[in-house]
C-alpha cells in the first residue's frame, strides 16, 4: 500500500457544483436511487477527502432517527485508506450524536464494495433480488450489464451496529 498524506472536511454549500459534477462522473447522473429512493448526494451531510488541494474522495450520507445511511463513497486514488478513513469519520460522528446503526446498499456486481465492508466490519443482512430493475424506473441510465460482465440486479444491504 502507498501511503501518502490526505485531509478531510465537511462538505459546504460552495461544494454543491463540483459534488453534482463528480457523482454525475461516476454515478452516470446527479441522482442516485438507492432501494426505490431518490437522493441529490450534493444536498446531503458529507465529507470530501483533498490531497493537498486536489479533492480526491467523498462520502454523503444521511442521518433518520437512531440510524445513518451512506449514501455514496467514491475514492479516487484506492487502496490508500481514503475510502475507509472517510467511512470511519462518518462512524465517529454518527456514534457521537447516538446513532445506533449505520448502514448502505451497494449491487452484487460491487465486488470491491462487498469486500470493503465486510473488511470494515459490516454484515450482510438483507438481500434484495431484482431490486435494480425498480430503480431503472428512476434512473433508467443504471447499466444492465457492470464492467467486470455481472449483471447487475440485486441490492445488497450492509449494516454495521454502533456499540458504545
Amino acid at each position: 500500500m502507498n501511503s501518502f498524506l490526505f485531509t478531510y472536511r465537511e462538505t459546504e454549500p460552495t461544494d454543491r457544483i463540483w459534488i453534482d459534477t463528480f457523482i454525475s462522473e461516476h454515478w452516470g447522473s446527479n441522482l442516485v436511487v438507492v432501494h426505490n429512493t431518490s437522493y441529490c448526494p450534493s444536498k446531503l451531510n458529507g465529507y470530501i477527502a483533498c490531497k493537498e488541494d486536489e479533492k480526491i474522495g467523498l462520502i454523503t450520507y444521511q442521518i433518520k432517527d437512531e440510524e445513518c445511511e451512506i449514501v455514496t463513497l467514491n475514492s479516487l486514488i484506492e487502496n490508500n485508506g481514503v475510502g475507509s478513513s472517510l467511512v470511519r469519520l462518518v462512524e465517529k460522528e454518527v456514534k457521537g450524536i447516538g446513532c445506533k446503526n449505520i448502514w448502505l446498499i451497494t449491487t452484487n456486481d460491487n465486488l470491491r464494495a462487498i469486500c470493503f465492508y465486510q473488511r470494515l466490519g459490516y454484515q450482510l443482512v438483507n438481500v434484495y433480488p431484482n431490486a435494480v430493475e425498480e430503480s431503472r424506473k428512476i434512473k433508467p441510465e443504471i447499466p444492465l450489464i457492470a464492467e467486470n460482465k455481472i449483471p447487475i440486479k440485486d441490492e445488497l444491504k450492509f449494516c454495521l451496529r454502533i456499540t458504545t
